[in-house]
């Protein structure tokens, strides 16, 4: 029972309750103490499931280094052209000589603005990042920047041969038993660093407790003495609001947080937030845009229900939590109106940019078939209707991802076909509107980089 340790389960009741409301929780874990205290995933989420963490990589990432460094592989001091004179620009300028390892892990290597884009668009990542022009003088002017992270990654590769995962794996993943993490990686085979980790909630909090423990599990030390705290201190100002949660400061690919709290952050709500004082941990895995409410909802509704000491039992409190956590679920949509017969039909489209020239449809009992026929490639996907089908989609030309594909007559004319990418936060809603022969197709995105809307197609019936 959460009050054991001194946590209130009505207090977790209304954290819950407030990150339902807004949409979309993926899972939480809260521990304190070393204990778990309240746990819960919304179907089809669940608890063996990795979830791609985006920014939440890096926390990974500067762990590594901190680990290397103990090691004598590198330090912070290392200036970065003494490990990459192959990629470097013939003839570096004064800030790129000046450019060390602790610039890279500060977000201050002189950037005035983010390169991630034109370097992770390139064929060479680091000899692109290195091309870039310095604005500032490094150590002067904090650029949130991914590419950043990456060249952490390629560093350590450089160095031990290993890449960031199988480096970290005999000194931090296996001691905390942490199984199945994996990592993209870019064309030169390194992996990204700065995003593209995929891992369990529980190997988040895992990383979590190490860090709110000094780096000490089970009376063993996994990381060097004296890195938590320069890992999680204000190294330097973001330059931001100082009233929130993403104006308190930088450290080692860790974020200030109010409350004396700090944290590691992934694009789309993945936190891994500790909050020393209270010897508490809270990790949350979403598909929201705006990040700064789901920290308000930790910071408004958990922290005042946390006492020193063991609270009175509240079996009520407690039932009422566990059923609202074991009942989460993120349902896609149900048909509400008649289906027409579309059984042997095709959906032939005007020219776009996807290259999708036709759509043929199958009406099987349960689920619809849908062959779509690009310039290129021809893909069939199987949409359910009360159970959602899986389903390899197509995202790019090289990669695949696996997603639940529900199939659904939403309106009088109107077919939704709803996709979620079950490996993170991304879901695709396509509606099709049919006006006689004529069809009108539109798409959006739960949350993008981009625009949300991604897609408007015009086609008829044939």
């Amino acid at each position: 029972m959460p009050e054991h340790q001194g946590v209130s389960s009505a207090a977790l009741l209304a954290l819950v309750d407030a990150l339902v409301g807004l949409p979309e929780l993926h899972s939480l874990m809260v521990v304190r103490r070393g204990h778990v205290v309240a746990e819960g995933w919304a179907a089809p989420f669940s608890s063996d499931r990795p979830h791609l963490l985006y920014s939440l990589s890096k926390s990974f990432t500067s762990t590594a280094i901190g680990l290397a460094c103990a090691e004598g592989l590198l330090t912070l001091d290392d200036l970065v052209l003494d490990h990459f004179a192959d990629v470097a620009p013939a003839e570096p300028d004064d800030r790129l000589r000046a450019l060390r390892v602790g610039h890279l892990l500060t977000m201050t290597g002189g950037h005035g603005t983010d390169p991630s884009d034109a370097v992770l668009e390139s064929d060479d990542w680091a000899r692109t990042f290195l091309a870039t022009p310095l604005e500032h003088d490094p150590g002067t002017t904090f650029v949130y920047s991914t590419s950043s992270t990456y060249m952490l990654s390629e560093l350590l590769q450089r160095r031990t041969g290993r890449r960031v995962t199988e480096f970290l794996a005999p000194r931090l993943l296996e001691p905390l038993g942490i199984e199945g993490m994996t990592a993209e990686r870019s064309p030169a085979g390194i992996e990204v660093g700065g995003s593209g980790m995929s891992a369990t909630t529980e190997d988040i909090a895992l990383l979590g407790e190490l860090y709110l423990r000094d780096g000490v599990l089970d009376g063993v030390r996994l990381l060097p003495e004296g890195w938590v705290a320069q890992a999680t201190s204000a190294q330097v100002s973001t330059g931001r609001d100082p009233s929130s949660d993403w104006g308190r400061g930088y450290g080692y690919q860790f974020w200030r947080c109010r409350h004396d709290a700090f944290r590691g952050d992934g694009a789309f709500g993945q936190f891994c937030v500790v909050v020393p004082a209270l010897e508490l941990v809270v990790v949350l895995t979403s598909g929201r845009s705006a990040m700064h409410d789901q920290l308000d909802a930790v910071w408004e509704h958990l922290l005042p229900g946390v006492a020193p000491d063991e609270l009175p039992a509240d079996p009520a409190g407690h039932a009422a939590l566990v059923d609202r956590l074991g009942s989460l679920r993120l349902d896609p949509p149900a048909s509400v109106a008649a289906v027409p017969s579309l059984d042997g039909r095709t959906l032939t489209l005007e020219t776009n940019p996807i290259g999708l020239t036709s759509v043929r449809v199958r009406q099987l009992t349960g689920s619809d078939e849908l062959t779509l026929t690009f310039v290129d490639r021809t893909e069939v996907l199987v949409a359910g209707h009360d159970v959602p089908a899986r389903n390899l989609v197509r995202v790019t030309r090289t990669y695949a991802e696996e997603a639940l594909l529900t199939g659904a007559w939403t309106g009088d004319g109107e077919y939704t076909l709803f996709a979620r990418f079950v490996g993170g936060p991304q879901t695709l809603t396509l509606r099709a509107r049919l006006d006689g022969t004529e069809v009108q197709v539109s798409g959006a995105f739960n949350v993008s980089f981009g625009p949300l809307d991604t897609l408007a197609l015009r086609g008829s019936l044939v």
